[in-house]
């Protein structure tokens, strides 16, 4: 499982890393608004935790322009402030959740444990394509190298590579990979599409997802 950590209190932001570390996630931690926005360009997270008050831009702006790019992860809220404005601002911009600073870490741990939504079942553990293999309990991609993903990337991939042999409509992965959710558009399959296509590419693989935006997307080994 993948987290994106911003909060720009060095000490909290080390502590905190420390801890979802253990607890066996993989982090990618920073300390201001803008790398967050940064790293949201050329991957995705199954969660991301994002303090409100950060340098640069702050955490209601970056849930702004995530929402507005159609980034659909769910996003924790970490505050100092406890006034019901701000929380409910924090809501109505697409926030899944809150937590007041200062928090218990087994509290922190169980508000991800309950934003993170894993699909059960997956039979096999390896899924193998042209030159690259699907593990489905690491949820990690390799070829000549290798990669984490988060769940939707590996849900995206999973989908297109068990319809090899066919196109996938924006509409299908929409309906199949997102389960329809309210928010989940074209833009939305694209941006994934582009994760994937990059994650490939830097593992050393020669396959490639073929497709325009808002069209129909083919693995191709």
């Amino acid at each position: 499982m993948k987290i994106l950590f911003a909060e720009d209190t060095a000490d909290l932001n080390r502590a905190v890393t420390v801890v979802l570390t253990h607890e066996g996630y993989t982090v990618d931690a920073v300390l201001d608004g803008e790398a967050a926005l940064e790293k949201l360009k050329n991957d995705s997270y199954d969660v991301i935790v994002l303090d409100i008050m950060m340098p640069k831009k702050d955490g209601m702006e970056v849930l702004f322009e995530l929402r507005h790019r159609h980034i659909l992860t769910p996003v924790l809220m970490l505050t100092a402030k406890v006034e019901v404005d701000d929380r409910v601002a924090g809501l109505d911009a697409g926030a899944d959740d809150y937590l007041t600073k200062p928090f218990a870490m087994k509290e922190l741990l169980a508000r991800i444990r309950a934003l993170i939504r894993r699909n059960e079942g997956y039979a096999q553990t390896e899924i193998r394509f042209a030159d690259f293999v699907l593990n489905t309990e690491e949820f990690s991609l390799s070829s000549g190298n290798s990669v984490r993903l988060s769940i939707k990337e590996f849900e995206l991939l999973q989908a297109l590579v068990a319809n090899a042999d066919k196109s996938l409509s924006t509409e299908y992965l929409i309906e199949h990979v997102w389960k329809n959710e309210r928010d989940a558009q074209e833009d939305t399959v694209w941006l994934y599409i582009s994760y994937l296509n990059g994650k490939l590419m830097s593992i050393g693989s020669d396959a490639k997802i073929d497709g325009t935006r808002g069209g129909e997307f083919q693995i191709q080994g």
